[in-house]
């Protein structure tokens, strides 16, 4: 049972799903496995942008919809990827690995050219940016180094999406009972 909950997601799978589902509208892949991050980041081909999500709702509340906005973009990465720290842990700490040359942030932004990290924008150039803000950083690095035409998804379906707005202290953490939270609950009346 303890390493079980070793390897668990930090908060509730469901209540996080919102989150995963802004980027995953746009086109952004899901890397879920260390696996899926070596085959995506071990490649000096191409470029990537990689966004490391989580459920902060003040920095990555402005983060996902910057990075739905960069999108729409007349030039964006090969790939787009993301893995959800606090969520798949594995993968993300094998993404960090691909950035070791800075301090571990989440959320966090990334354009990789060539293997390389070539952009970064980590939790403190996000906190206090508006959404237009990050898109604009991203902006510039796609079109300082990318060559795939844009947008991820045409501007119809874009302007469908309502981005999620939840403080992630809202959220609740994982708990594989929670049955025994509610009758402790009760109890201690």
């Amino acid at each position: 049972m303890r390493e079980f909950e070793s390897f668990r997601p930090l908060y509730d799978p469901t209540a996080v799903q919102p989150m995963r589902d802004e980027l995953t509208r746009v086109g952004v892949d899901e890397l879920r496995t260390s696996d899926d991050v070596d085959a995506t980041l071990g490649s000096d081909e191409g470029t990537v942008l990689l966004v490391v999500n989580s459920v902060c709702g003040c920095a990555a509340g402005n983060a996902r919809p910057g990075v739905m906005l960069a999108l729409q973009n007349e030039v964006i990465p090969d790939r787009l990827t993301t893995v959800f720290a606090g969520q798949d842990k594995d993968a993300t700490e094998k993404a960090r690995g691909y950035m070791s040359e800075y301090p571990p942030s989440s959320p966090c932004i990334a354009v990789f050219e060539g293997g390389k990290v070539q952009t970064i924008i980590e939790r403190h150039n996000i906190e206090g940016r508006s959404p237009q803000d990050i898109a604009a950083m991203l902006v510039n690095s796609f079109n300082n180094c990318c060559e795939r035409s844009g947008p991820s998804i045409p501007r119809d379906e874009f302007e469908k999406i309502v981005p999620a707005h939840i403080c992630g202290s809202s959220i609740p953490k994982f708990d594989e009972n929670p049955a025994s939270t509610d009758s402790a609950e009760d109890g201690a009346s």
